[in-house]
């Protein structure tokens, strides 16, 4: 019925008591994730939230069996607090942050090689299984449980497509942002295979941006690897080369890293391509009807 979180997930806030986790942990709460605590050094054996405190990772596993932890830490402290999360045995962890050093995350990722810990992010709205799990900071109010998985570099894009689908009697299985930082923890050929395997997910709507190789790989894998109808769309067509826009990782560095490149790329390899945001939800519905799906 999803991929990575479900009802079941047990999940921990790293940064608890701080303000932004706060909200957000009462949000996911009211959604119905199942949050057990949280890690704030320093207020361990307190309660926040009428939830218990502890001073670190390793002891809140250990206390309350969490697998999945939603990172509320600022970028200079993230790196650590990952690692923190991986040497626990935390399975899935969620970093919401913008701005960790690049450097950091390529300690990260070094880090992590050859363990099980998925990291999504950084600078990332997070992850939902509409009416079971949300770790992040996305609005959980436009997404509805249904069949459709999503990908997205891009968190506002991510919510335009999700209402449009919705709009359209279209839930989701499971959304999922990879973030849009140059060096990112998961990719979008990772959760395309999860969604793959997954028998409750039709389709795939995978929105990435300007920057970077990500969007052709995925759809070079899809195209030998997928089943299921993928539908593409690739933010920044009016973007100028060398100009960074909005996202760390969103910038031009050669003629393959356009938006129009990319899209041109994807429908060659199968894709159905969305050439304006405002059409990602009925380029779904085409999909679906063309699989019989719909």
């Amino acid at each position: 019925m999803s991929i990575f979180v479900n009802q079941d997930s047990k999940v921990i806030f790293q940064g608890f008591t701080g303000q932004h986790a706060t909200f957000h942990a009462e949000e996911a709460i009211k959604t119905g994730t199942n949050v057990v605590g949280g890690v704030t050094p320093g207020k361990g054996g307190t309660t926040h939230l009428g939830l218990p405190v502890f001073d670190t990772v390793a002891e809140a596993v250990e206390a309350t069996g969490a697998d999945v932890s939603a990172i509320f830490v600022p970028p200079a402290f993230a790196a650590d607090a990952i690692m923190e999360a991986i040497d626990a045995g935390i399975k899935v962890a969620v970093v919401i942050a913008d701005g960790i050093p690049v450097q950091d995350m390529v300690r990260v990722q070094r880090y992590r090689a050859g363990r099980d810990t998925l990291v999504i992010g950084p600078n990332t709205p997070g992850i939902i299984t509409p009416g079971q799990c949300k770790v992040g900071i996305m609005p959980a109010h436009i997404y509805q449980p249904g069949r459709i998985g999503v990908v997205s570099r891009s968190g506002t894009l991510n919510y335009e497509a999700v209402e449009q689908m919705t709009a359209l009697g279209l839930g989701q299985s499971t959304s999922v942002g990879i973030g849009g930082d140059p060096v990112n923890g998961t990719d979008f050929v990772t959760v395309l295979k999860a969604f793959e395997a997954d028998p409750e997910t039709d389709a795939v709507v995978m929105i990435g941006e300007i920057g970077g190789p990500q969007e052709v790989a995925a759809a070079r894998w899809a195209k030998e690897n997928m089943r299921k109808p993928i539908v593409g769309f690739v933010a920044g067509l009016s973007a100028p080369p060398g100009r960074r826009m909005g996202h760390a990782g969103a910038i031009i560095a050669g003629e393959a890293d356009t938006a129009k490149a990319k899209m041109d790329l994807m429908e060659q390899l199968g894709l159905y391509v969305a050439r304006n945001p405002a059409h990602i939800g009925e380029t779904v519905m085409r999909a679906l009807r063309e699989h019989g799906l719909a």
